[in-house]
């Protein structure tokens, strides 16, 4: 009897040792924080974490200014992915896909949601005095339409009789270019930015000079230059004024 007894005991122990061995430890986990720094007019958003709406200040629909940080847990191996949704409608305005190897990307996410444009990106009302007027650039659908390869254009600003009021070397697709400032001369007098490949006096595409007119306001123009196809024909406008929102 004492055999059989200890025989059991035995066999009871290789089991659970065979069980240990094919039961896996939890998976590799690491903490994750991201920062949200996002603005929404007139459109209401809601965020969704793997699915489930963001409560910021204790509401699940946002619009204006919208920030918040969000902590969890990454499982490697596994996708966490959050959503940015337009409240009405319900329809999705854009999505990141967040794993335990590509989160220090995500650290802070940046956006603006404007009528006609969702762009992916941060800024800051820069400080412009009196009787000045201060421009910074972004182009975040370069290559949209045209179908150029460029990452950045030149870009020179010039009055109607083309005197040059600032130039710009490298107008990009994820970040305002720096500002510049010159003396404002007309409230009604618009502005033109003509677009080069960079480092060069050659139009960023085609062989003819691209002209965008941009309206210029007293004090900081953050302004948004777009690709668009209207009626079938490739233009390039700049009617999009950040600092409005700021």
């Amino acid at each position: 009897m004492n055999k059989f007894i200890a025989l059991l005991f035995f066999t009871l122990l290789v089991s659970c040792a065979d069980s240990s061995v094919m039961q896996p430890f939890d998976k590799s986990q690491k903490p994750a924080q991201v920062t949200i720094k996002g603005y929404s007019k007139p459109d209401v958003l809601q965020l969704r974490l793997n699915g489930t709406p963001v409560s910021i200040n204790g509401s699940t629909s946002y619009t204006n200014k919208i920030e918040t940080r969000l902590d969890f847990v990454l499982d490697e191996g596994e996708t966490d992915r959050l959503g940015i949704y337009n409240n009405e409608t319900g329809a999705e305005v854009a999505h990141y896909n967040m794993t335990y190897n590509n989160i220090d990307d995500y650290k802070t996410l940046n956006f603006f949601n404007l009528p006609g444009i969702f762009l992916q990106a941060s800024a800051v009302k820069p400080q412009v005095n009196l009787g000045k007027v201060g421009f910074e650039f972004i182009f975040p659908n370069l290559g949209e339409y045209s179908g150029t390869t460029l990452a950045n254009v030149k870009g020179i600003l010039r009055r109607e009789n083309g005197v040059v009021l600032a130039e710009f070397d490298n107008i990009g697709k994820k970040s305002f270019t720096e500002v510049k400032i010159y003396n404002y001369f007309s409230n009604t007098a618009p502005v033109y930015l003509e677009l080069y490949k960079s480092g060069t006096s050659t139009p960023y595409i085609g062989s003819e000079i691209i002209k965008v007119k941009i309206k210029q306001d007293m004090g900081a123009n953050l302004i948004v230059i777009q690709e668009k196809m209207e009626n079938g024909v490739l233009t390039v406008k700049g009617d999009i004024d950040v600092a409005d929102y700021l």
